[in-house]
């Protein structure tokens, strides 16, 4: 099985020595007070701590419980030795990226598992994240992760999670294996976010129908096929009515919300063109497109015509940074944001962080 461990032991003695965050943090409070925090964007007498919301890592523990399907947890990408967090080298990546804050998930891999195995896991994800945010406050926060086989059990670990350790919301994948969220059986959830007033961040997981047109060259099953994933995750979400039987429910969606944002409109028209294909029994309370005003967006868009148009079609209140790191998608992403010339010093401020401070409750 390729692990941290198989990572490690081809390493050579350079990691020898270091405290990965997946075995217990011993030596936490050394590396926080020796790890240099990273360097917050200042304008004139402003100053913006600058707050990543998509970024991720693993707990070797954790997979260790999904025995044979552990293989198919770690990908065979760039970042993959970096998801077990070696504290000081996180933060000098995070400084490099100027990057302040990280808002940590994990990318759903156990929903194929039973209930007692995927509540297990989700356990550890959990204590494991609120240890790490409650050490370094400063740096780390994160959302939670749910056992989403049975919904109670989930919005049980969703109150825990939030009123008990601290963590900031929830990650969930675009569906639960094929099953979308849109479904009457996940209502408990959202209604528990929404009473706890904590975002659902959705992070796609491709779409695995279309495996065969994606072919093997270009990894198209990344490349289109997780924003295709979100942005089938928001339009079921909208048009199903769980938006509308949950006005004040908070999603975030990672990738700027797929291609949502990219050609709203279209979905204004789709009822319009052809009725036999919409429910009448669902009557939405505004037009498709306008529900992107109540989503949040990361802005892992990676060009400033991409920001700028995401903007105005979310609304600036709506867009904060996303990197996917460790994953190396996107490695200077305050420079896209402050090389975007339709954007005013406050509109860039949101974006860097007061945004995301506001969603999630945290000190700026």
């Amino acid at each position: 099985m390729t692990n941290r461990r198989s990572f490690l032991a081809g390493s050579g003695s350079a990691l020898a020595g270091l405290m990965f965050c997946g075995c217990g943090l011993m030596h936490a409070k050394a590396a926080r007070a020796q790890a240099p925090g990273a360097p917050a964007v200042v304008r004139g007498r402003r100053r913006v701590k600058t707050i990543d919301v998509h970024a991720h890592c693993f707990f070797q523990d954790a997979i260790d419980l999904m025995g044979p399907d552990a293989k198919a947890v770690l990908p065979p990408v760039k970042g993959i030795p970096e998801h077990f967090i070696v504290v000081e080298d996180r933060l000098r990546a995070m400084q490099a990226q100027g990057i302040d804050l990280q808002v940590l998930s994990i990318n759903p891999f156990w929903y194929r598992k039973d209930v007692d195995t995927a509540r297990a896991i989700c356990k550890i994800h959990n204590d494991k994240l609120a240890q790490l945010s409650a050490t370094h406050p400063d740096h780390f926060a994160a959302f939670a992760s749910l056992a989403l086989q049975d919904p109670q059990i989930a919005v049980q670990q969703l109150d825990d999670a939030v009123r008990k350790q601290g963590l900031k919301g929830a990650a969930i994948g675009g569906s639960f294996n094929g099953t979308d969220f849109s479904d009457p059986r996940f209502n408990p959830v959202w209604a528990k976010a929404e009473e706890l007033g904590v975002p659902i961040f959705i992070h796609p997981q491709s779409t695995p129908q279309l495996a065969p047109r994606f072919g093997k060259n270009g990894w198209l099953s990344n490349v289109i096929g997780n924003p295709l994933d979100t942005t089938i995750a928001l339009q079921r979400l909208i048009f199903d009515g769980t938006l509308d039987k949950y006005p004040d429910l908070k999603v975030l969606a990672a990738h700027g919300g797929g291609y949502f944002g990219s050609y709203a409109p279209r979905s204004d028209r789709g009822c319009f063109v052809s009725p036999s294909n919409c429910n009448p029994e669902v009557v939405l309370r505004k037009k498709p497109s306008e529900y992107l005003r109540q989503i949040y967006v990361d802005s892992l868009v990676f060009t400033p015509e991409a920001l700028r148009h995401l903007v105005a079609e979310a609304g600036i209140g709506q867009v904060m940074i996303g990197t996917d790191h460790p994953i190396p998608w996107e490695e200077h992403p305050v420079d896209v944001i402050m090389n975007t010339p339709s954007l005013s010093p406050a509109d860039r401020d949101a974006i860097l962080g007061l945004n995301a401070a506001r969603l999630l409750n945290l000190k700026t």
